[in-house]
């Protein structure tokens, strides 16, 4: 079992959960993911490290199902059956590049760490966060920390540029020069921002979010097809070129697993909840 230290809603359905754990650090880089489980009848769920220190690791989660409800009622002091981690790949490292960082939903959230990592390697790192609404968006000074530009999109134009995501990094692709776009965020906004990078070749890397269950490479669950072969998103991913994948077999996988009113929520969430 694995110690609470904090749970709190950071903005409307999107959570920061801290847990207690001394070894995960040791081996923990940007991009990589781990596995909790609420309680031992619970689901196994992959969640983006978005921090870690000697004495515990952070991540942020939206509350969508009864595995996330569960986790959104925990408190300081309780505990957790299942933390497993650090799984997946690292972020690939880029030094001196000139790199765009795009997050919506939890994704705001995962690009914490990524954006450290790249500033420490000396990329000139623009950030691009977006929402349904201002009070949607969160960590705005923690991201600026890590980055060279910060802007903010709300489709409702309560706060920065208003529209969507591809309007406005169309126009920024066309006025500036970018050696690579990365993107987390719901399979909506990956999806979206591939193709609008794909015409100016630039090359763009999106962690994905297929359905998992063991997170080791043995079940398939989360087998996605990139560049025509099969990939697994726990040991192979959870990042992906994104003019590689197979945008609808890995939609079709996902209604395949999740009742149709969730498959929609997940392709839609950015319409709904940021």
């Amino acid at each position: 079992m694995y110690k609470v230290i904090e749970r709190k809603q950071i903005v409307p359905n999107i959570h920061l959960l801290v847990v207690e754990t001394e070894h995960i650090h040791k081996n923990a880089h940007a991009g990589e993911f781990v596995v909790v489980r609420a309680d031992e009848k619970g689901e196994r769920i992959p969640l983006n490290l978005v921090d870690w220190d000697e004495r515990s690791v952070s991540m942020v989660f939206m509350e969508v199902g009864t595995s996330t409800s569960k986790l959104a009622a925990l408190k300081p002091g309780d505990e957790i059956a299942t933390l497993a981690g650090p799984l997946g790949k690292p972020t690939e490292k880029s030094e001196g590049k000139k790199i765009v960082c795009i997050g919506g939903c939890y994704g705001i959230g995962a690009l914490n760490p990524v954006l450290r990592m790249f500033k420490a390697n000396k990329n000139h790192v623009t950030t691009i966060i977006e929402a349904r609404s201002d009070f949607l968006l969160y960590w705005r000074e923690r991201l600026k920390e890590h980055s060279d530009e910060l802007y903010e999109i709300t489709r409702d134009g309560t706060r920065g540029v208003r529209g969507h995501i591809n309007d406005f990094l169309v126009e920024h692709l066309k006025k500036s020069k970018v050696d690579l776009v990365y993107v987390q965020g719901c399979t909506y906004l990956t999806y979206l921002a591939s193709e609008t990078t794909r015409p100016f070749g630039i090359k763009t890397i999106v962690g994905l979010n297929p359905i998992m269950v063991d997170a080791t490479g043995m079940c398939g669950v989360c087998r996605v097809t990139i560049n025509g072969e099969t990939k697994f998103g726990c040991v192979d991913g959870p990042e992906f070129d994104g003019h590689q994948v197979d945008w609808d077999n890995l939609l079709s996988r996902r209604k395949i697993y999740i009742r149709e009113e969730v498959y929609s929520l997940s392709f839609y969430e950015c319409e709904r909840y940021g």
